[in-house]
C-alpha cells in the first residue's frame, strides 16, 4: 500500500547543528538530570533482576516485580506531566529524585515478601520514569520553539550514555556490596540531581509555560508535502471506477 500511494514524502530541512555548550548553559539542569535518568534507569533494568536472578528468585517474581515497576512509570505520567505545567520544573525534578532516593532506601529495609515489595516498586517506576520527560520539557522551555529536535536529540543522546555508564558502574558495587550497594548508588545518582534542581529553583525565576496549539493533520492533506510553488503542477488523483 505504500509503494502505490501517490503522495510525496516531506522535504528535508537542513538544520543548524546545536552545540552542547549552549544547551548546558541554557537548561543546565536538563543536562545534569537527562544522563542521571539514563544511569538510573540504565542500572536498574540491567542490574535488579539479573541480581533476583542470581537470588533464585522465581522467574514469574522477577517479571511481576518489573512489570509492576513500567506500570507505575506509565501511571505517573499523567498527574507528574500536570504538576510541572504549573509549577516550576525543577522543583518538580527535586521532588521526583527525592522521591525516587526515598522508595530506594525503603525498599532495602523492607521485608522481602512479594506483598511488601511491590507497592514500593510503583513509585520506584514512577518516579524514575518520569524525570526524563520533565528535563526534557524544561529544556524546551529555555529553548527557541525552532531547536525542538536538536535539543531532543542532545538529551535523548545524554540519556543513553548514562545508561551504558550506569551498568557499568553498579556492576563492581554489586560485586562488593550486594543490590543494596546497586540501590544505595541509584539514591545518590538521584540525589545529585535533587540538590542543584532544588537551588536553581530558588536563585533564577522559573520560565514561562508556552501553551501552544496542538493540531491533527488529516492523512489526505498530501498538498502540504509539496512546495507551493508546484501547487498548480499536483498530480491527479486516481480515478475509480
Amino acid at each position: 500500500m505504500v509503494s502505490t500511494t501517490r503522495a510525496e514524502p516531506p522535504r528535508a530541512t537542513a538544520t543548524e547543528p546545536l552545540p552542547s555548550s549552549q544547551l548546558a548553559g541554557a537548561a543546565p539542569i536538563a543536562v545534569v538530570g537527562c544522563a542521571l535518568s539514563g544511569l538510573i534507569s540504565g542500572t536498574f533494568y540491567a542490574l535488579v533482576p539479573a541480581w533476583m536472578q542470581d537470588a533464585g528468585i522465581a522467574r514469574e517474581t522477577i517479571a511481576l516485580f518489573m512489570l509492576v515497576a513500567v506500570l507505575g512509570g506509565l501511571a505517573f505520567q499523567v498527574p507528574v506531566g500536570w504538576l510541572s505545567d504549573r509549577f516550576d520544573r525543577r522543583l518538580v525534578l527535586a521532588g521526583l529524585s527525592l522521591g525516587f532516593a526515598g522508595i530506594a532506601v525503603v525498599l532495602l529495609h523492607v521485608p522481602r515478601s512479594l506483598s511488601t515489595v511491590l507497592p514500593p516498586a510503583v513509585l520506584l517506576g514512577g518516579f524514575m520514569s518520569t524525570v526524563s520527560p520533565v528535563c526534557v520539557a524544561h529544556a524546551h522551555d529555555r529553548m527557541p520553539a525552532d531547536r525542538v529536535v536538536a535539543v531532543s536529540g542532545k538529551l535523548i543522546l545524554l540519556s543513553g550514555l548514562g545508561s551504558v555508564v550506569g551498568p557499568l558502574i553498579g556492576t563492581g558495587l554489586m560485586a562488593q556490596f550486594g543490590i543494596d550497594g546497586v540501590f544505595y548508588f541509584m539514591a545518590a545518582a538521584a540525589l545529585t540531581l535533587a540538590v542543584p534542581a532544588a537551588s536553581r529553583s530558588l536563585s533564577t525565576a522559573a520560565p514561562r509555560h508556552l501553551d501552544r496549539p496542538f493540531e491533527i493533520l488529516a492523512p489526505q492533506a498530501a498538498s502540504l508535502a509539496h512546495d507551493p510553488l508546484d501547487a498548480g503542477n499536483e498530480i491527479p488523483s486516481p480515478v475509480t471506477s
